[in-house]
């Protein structure tokens, strides 16, 4: 087998779950999606989500063939997982909010769950709050304007993060969010403002994603599924876009340096 493994997201977010499985599995013949065309997801209908995601990643699966599909996208995990592992017939591996290590780890008892407007309002996650942290307060914000800056910093050299301070700040200012230690980053994209997110809400604040473990869990299947190959390191990702290609050499290379890798973008015609 290739040990080929596509990754999806409505936008760039999924990058930095590609990342740690870059660094897990740097052997992987790594292919990327971005539903640039109809980015961002935010607000859209379900039911036109959950269509466009079937189409976008049913045609790339078809032209890269992977031995395992992550959907790196919390909103799409949340919609249109059960969906897509009836129509297709690979392993698929979606991104699940990390409220139950976030319950763990709380001494407050309070915790933030950030993400789109659709991921932190899903059954999905009011199911994984009910299951995991019964014991705590748990606050759920959303934030569109932390996606596009996400997306905006792949693109800026530098990047000025003041749209991201005042954003953080606004969030921390309501509700008891003064009484919260642990904010779980429930969107892909927002692993890509770490540093920002970090420098703008109080230090006691732990902030944690589900990327790494989400690399465990694919390097797992990828050794039940094929003879995982652990001698051939490769060099380069293929980004397909829905979208229009991007130009931007800053992006580029900003991409480069998450992956570690060479770059070669395409279009992806739906």
């Amino acid at each position: 087998m290739s040990n080929s493994v596509l990754v999806f997201d409505s936008g760039s977010g999924g990058l930095t779950v590609a990342a740690e499985i870059r660094k897990k599995m740097p052997n992987v013949q790594l292919s990327y999606v971005s539903d640039g065309g109809f980015f961002p997801y935010g607000k859209k209908p379900h039911d036109l989500l959950k269509q466009r995601i079937l189409d976008v990643v049913s045609a790339a699966s078809e032209l890269t063939r992977p031995d395992i599909i992550v959907i790196a996208c919390n909103t799409a995990s949340t919609i249109a997982l059960d969906l897509l592992r009836a129509k297709l017939n690979v392993p698929i591996v979606g991104v699940v909010p990390a409220i139950k290590p976030a319950a763990a780890l709380t001494k407050s008892g309070v915790v933030m769950v950030l993400g789109t407007h659709t991921t932190v309002n899903s059954a999905y996650v009011k199911q994984l709050i009910a299951d995991f942290a019964t014991g705590c307060r748990v606050l759920v914000e959303d934030s569109e304007a932390l996606v596009l800056a996400s997306e905006q910093k792949l693109t800026s050299d530098p990047f000025d993060g003041q749209n991201v301070t005042q954003e953080m700040q606004r969030i921390f200012a309501q509700h008891t969010a003064s009484e919260t230690d642990v904010l779980v980053l429930a969107c892909t994209h927002f692993p890509l403002l770490n540093d920002e997110i970090k420098s703008a809400i109080p230090s006691h604040v732990n902030v944690i994603d589900s990327g790494l473990a989400i690399a465990n869990r694919v390097n797992t299947l990828l050794k039940m599924e094929c003879n995982l190959n652990e001698q051939a390191k490769t060099s380069e990702v293929t980004f397909y876009t829905t979208g229009e290609l991007d130009s931007s050499e800053v992006k580029q290379r900003n991409i480069e340096l998450l992956l570690d890798c060479s770059l070669t973008q395409r279009h992806l015609s739906i």
